[in-house]
């Protein structure tokens, strides 16, 4: 089946960014701030100098972890009907945003901090848009113990979600991962089935370039041997925390990809892993991220290729018009980088909802990027190339001059083969607009009144609260 793909290199240009990154982290190395990670990584054959924590990973450690890295995964979900596997044949899997610390009231409009029940909130919403078919905790829970944050997170969305769920990273490693397989293992019905069906998966961020937090490190090896997928996210700043040229870049998202591999695998062997990066150049101008910038969906297509390469499923790229209010007030080239970003064969996206830079996340905007993105799935469907669908007995039927409208081939097939616009959507596509908003607003508040998630069985609720509630009284919560 053929789809529609953006390609980055050269053969020989991957090739030479492969050589680089192996060069990279044979001769210069990764900074690992985990004494317990340091020495299993020692173990396995790398080089460590423990007093400064670099770790030095040679070829072969690389090879080897390519070679045991799974190269297809399960998504497990609550709900059965909503498991995923990727890599995805066609479209991405679209998430929403995450972690975002503010909203604008649903009702009011007013931007304020937000809580444990608008992430519930949240996570409701996506589970009741058709365009949305991951739940990532798109908020973040002021009012949650914070050093517990990661468990309470996850278990409001297992509760409020039947989809897939992306988790923020444990904020107090090993031990809050532990409780997040705890707390999955009793929906899940054991580890071992979480095992097979892991319903969650869990986006560790390196910090580029090329260092790994020692929570976070120590919290990768516990998921790794809990069979539950880590979601490697390279976020490279170019000029900043990266090289400012392209190249530089593209290479540094890879190498923090591989040495992350490396430290997966060396914990389990097949433990599932996702490479991903969510990298563009900073604003020169005020230092911060520019998620609008024209290198954003070129460094999406060099990183897909690398990971299509090492046949590792990836998430490369992000969705989302970036507004500071619901609506799409973008300009046409920032929505055709938004677009262009998900055209480069990456499995999965995320941002449904974003506000100003993913600080912020509305619930109307959930509903309109959910819309939109519906309607772009189009591009990236597949089609069949094969004698039949090229049809040359029909064009030979038809002859030279004449009309194919009339010949039962087109009556048989044109609804499956030319997608009709929906007259709404393309309403909604009026840019720049905010017109849109008030009306996905009420779309909104339809969806969370008459929107039902099943709820969890009442002893595992019971018993998840208070493994949690035991877990946040200890940290003085």
């Amino acid at each position: 089946m053929a789809v529609p793909r953006l390609k980055c290199f050269e053969k020989d240009e991957e090739e030479l960014v492969h050589q680089q990154s192996l060069k990279s982290l044979r001769e210069i190395g990764v900074m690992v701030k985990s004494e317990p990670v340091l020495k299993m990584l020692e173990d396995a054959g790398a080089s460590v100098e423990h007093k400064g924590g670099i770790v030095k990973i040679p070829e072969s450690m690389v090879l080897d972890a390519l070679k045991s890295a799974p190269k297809t995964l399960s998504l497990g979900a609550r709900d059965p009907k909503n498991d995923k596997r990727i890599p995805v044949k066609d479209h991405p899997l679209m998430a929403t945003t995450g972690l975002a610390v503010y909203m604008p009231d649903l009702e009011t409009g007013e931007k304020r901090p937000t809580t444990m029940k608008d992430l519930a909130t949240f996570c409701r919403m996506a589970d009741a848009m058709t365009g949305v078919e991951i739940c990532w905790t798109s908020v973040t829970a002021h009012d949650a113990v914070q050093d517990a944050l990661a468990p309470r997170s996850l278990w409001i969305a297992l509760q409020n979600s039947t989809k897939h769920v992306h988790v923020v990273p444990a904020t107090r490693g090993a031990a809050d991962a532990r409780l997040q397989v705890e707390l999955a293992s009793l929906v899940a019905g054991g580890p071992e089935a979480l095992r097979k069906r892991s319903l969650f998966s869990v986006i560790c961020c390196t910090i580029a370039p090329l260092s790994f937090e020692p929570h976070t490190a120590e919290a990768q090896v516990e998921f790794a041997k809990a069979g539950v997928p880590i979601i490697s996210m390279s976020m490279s700043l170019s000029g900043m925390s990266s090289p400012v040229t392209m190249a530089g870049t593209v290479v540094n998202i890879n190498t923090e990809n591989l040495a992350s591999l490396v430290i997966s695998q060396t914990a389990a062997k097949g433990a599932p892993f996702v490479y991903s990066t969510e990298s563009a150049p900073i604003d020169m101008m005020t230092g911060v991220m520019d998620y609008t910038a024209y290198e954003m969906p070129l460094l999406s297509a060099g990183a897909s290729q690398m990971a299509h390469r090492y046949g590792l499923p990836c998430m490369v790229a992000s969705w989302g018009t970036e507004n500071k209010h619901p609506g799409m007030e973008v300009s046409i080239s920032e929505f055709l980088g938004t677009v262009m970003t998900n055209l480069v064969g990456t499995d999965m996206c995320s941002g449904a909802g974003s506000l100003d830079s993913a600080k912020g996340a509305s619930l109307e905007q959930v509903v309109i990027d959910s819309y939109m993105w519906e309607d772009l799935q189009h591009f990236i469907r597949r089609f069949e190339v094969t004698e039949e669908s090229i049809a040359l007995d029909v064009v030979r039927s038809v002859g030279h001059g004449n009309t194919f409208l009339r010949h039962m081939h087109t009556a048989r097939n044109f609804k499956k083969e030319i997608v009709r616009r929906d007259p709404k959507t393309r309403e909604w596509q009026s840019l720049p607009s905010a017109k849109m908003a008030q009306e996905a607003r009420e779309i909104a508040k339809k969806a969370l009144a008459e929107h039902h998630v099943p709820a969890l069985d009442s002893a595992v609720l019971k018993q998840g609260e208070s493994v949690l509630k035991e877990y946040e009284k200890k940290l003085g919560g």
